[in-house]
């Protein structure tokens, strides 16, 4: 594919998910009562499918190093489509529940596809601009998400929101498999075979990994209550390190996890986007309990965050090019613990419009960032593991800043978890220290590349992917 095809793709992939997501929340009431459900069944519903996602995401994003992007974004559209049509058709609510997790199998392997589609089609110098547009796009669909689900569920039932996947993930699930693939000229072969990607697949630390992410978010979303994943989640994590320790090829490559920027970029995801979706989680308490607010009327108190967020996509691009990952990450992130602050004093309308608004800028620019950091510092035959820790963090973080807020919440205190999970945004501030700063800048008509201390530098082979299906994109520089 081109690359405004590839762009197109990520895209499309990244917005289907977001807006399945939010569309299924607002119509899990209908559900329930359509089919007699309890509301612990409906909750799995959601719950199965982030465990699955979980489990399987970085694994996934090993599969598309090593079998191309391409192809495993192809597939992961086409069996989320599947999974979204025999949701219609699902007879009561374990099938949905059962269905849901294969949806999430197919989602884990599409999401990271589409950051190594953009990491293997763009120069490192050229990844802003995509990963902002990505962004955007899921704040688009994001904030669609709840309108969208909302009337399709009043006007045509629950089961309509589940069509909204048939059309988008037919398309261009067809479209990433119709082009044959390719194999590298003899020329790349010698590198193909020396990168990771190129390796056996680590098929126990996969299992691992899958298992303890998988019995972290378990008991993430289950809290207060503690339950059998907790200890599972730390046994099957400790095995997994001192499995990678041994591993020949290990499923974590050291040329990623190795990275301090990476390692740094992944925290301030996890933490930012915990920060976020647990004050939303709280406030919504604070606007429909606490000041008797309805539904709609709290909606749209909040949609300046949605708004902001991205209109701070193109911005960031800006900000990246100009001050570089470490001074924007940092002001964004301390941008995001105001607006919280904010929304922990409003007394009113006007005061959570402006705490959501600041909320929402700060997001949105940590998010493209940090995401820039992450995927343009792996090298391109680890870019789909990047793109599956990026995923990772943007999964568990939600998880924990929900299970944080629902424990604070439970002193009788509603503001009080917003001014500590923007305490824990505003502590993570050091952490930036290990994010590259702005790209020297040199005389006109010269060009010098950066020190790999200072700046995000390109990698060798970028542009085109580096595995056994590296012409797969049709990365020929256009």
């Amino acid at each position: 594919m081109r690359r405004a095809l590839t762009l197109a793709s990520s895209v499309a992939g990244a917005a289907i998910v977001a807006l399945d997501g939010t569309a299924l929340t607002v119509a899990q009431p209908t559900l329930r009562h359509d089919l007699h459900a309890s509301v612990a069944q409906v909750q799995w519903t959601g719950t199965g499918y982030l465990v699955a996602v979980a489990a399987l995401l970085v694994f996934a994003g090993r599969l598309g190093d090593r079998y191309g992007h391409r192809r495993i974004f192809g597939i992961g559209m086409l069996g989320f489509g599947a999974a979204s049509a025999g949701i219609v058709a699902a007879p009561d609510v374990r099938w949905v529940i059962g269905l849901r997790v294969v949806q999430g199998v197919f989602g884990a392997l599409l999401q990271p596809a589409t950051l190594g589609m953009l990491r293997a089609a763009f120069p490192p110098d050229r990844l802003r601009m995509p990963i902002a547009v990505r962004t955007a796009a899921i704040g688009v669909a994001a904030a669609a998400g709840p309108v969208v689900g909302g009337a399709l569920a009043t006007e045509f039932g629950w089961r309509s929101v589940f069509l909204l996947n048939l059309g988008p993930t037919l398309f261009f699930g067809t479209l990433a498999l119709a082009r044959r693939q390719e194999r590298l000229p003899a020329a790349g072969v010698k590198e193909s075979r020396q990168s990771a990607a190129a390796g056996p697949l680590d098929i126990p630390g996969a299992l691992l990994l899958g298992t303890s992410l998988a019995c972290l978010v378990h008991t993430l979303v289950t809290l207060p209550h503690l339950t059998w994943s907790a200890p599972a989640a730390l046994l099957a994590g400790a095995a997994f390190v001192r499995h990678e320790r041994r591993a020949p090829a290990p499923s974590l490559p050291p040329d990623v996890i190795g990275s301090p920027a990476v390692g740094a970029a992944l925290l301030l995801l996890v933490t930012v986007s915990a920060a976020l979706n647990g004050g939303l989680f709280a406030c919504v308490y604070v606007l429909q309990d606490g000041l008797g607010l309805t539904p709609l009327h709290s909606a749209l108190l909040a949609l300046p965050l949605p708004v902001l967020l991205i209109g701070a996509a193109p911005v960031s691009a800006v900000l990246l090019r100009r001050a570089g990952a470490h001074v924007t990450v940092a002001g964004a992130t301390v941008l995001l613990a105001a607006g919280l602050l904010v929304l922990a004093a409003a007394p009113g309308p006007v005061l959570f419009c402006a705490g959501f608004a600041l909320a929402g800028a700060g997001f949105g620019t940590v998010m493209v960032a940090a995401t820039h950091v992450v995927v343009r510092r792996a090298p391109v035959a680890s870019a789909g593991v990047a793109g599956g820790l990026q995923q990772t963090a943007m999964n568990v973080g939600p998880a924990l800043g929900v299970a944080a807020a629902t424990v604070l919440m439970a002193t009788g205190a509603d503001r009080s978890p917003l001014v500590l999970l923007a305490v824990g945004a505003l502590a993570a501030l050091p952490v930036c220290r290990a994010l590259p700063g702005r790209s020297p800048h040199v005389g006109a008509g010269a060009r010098a590349a950066p020190r790999a201390a200072q700046s995000d530098a390109p990698h060798t082979g970028h542009g085109r992917e580096t595995g056994p299906y590296a012409r797969s994109l049709g990365n020929d520089g256009h």
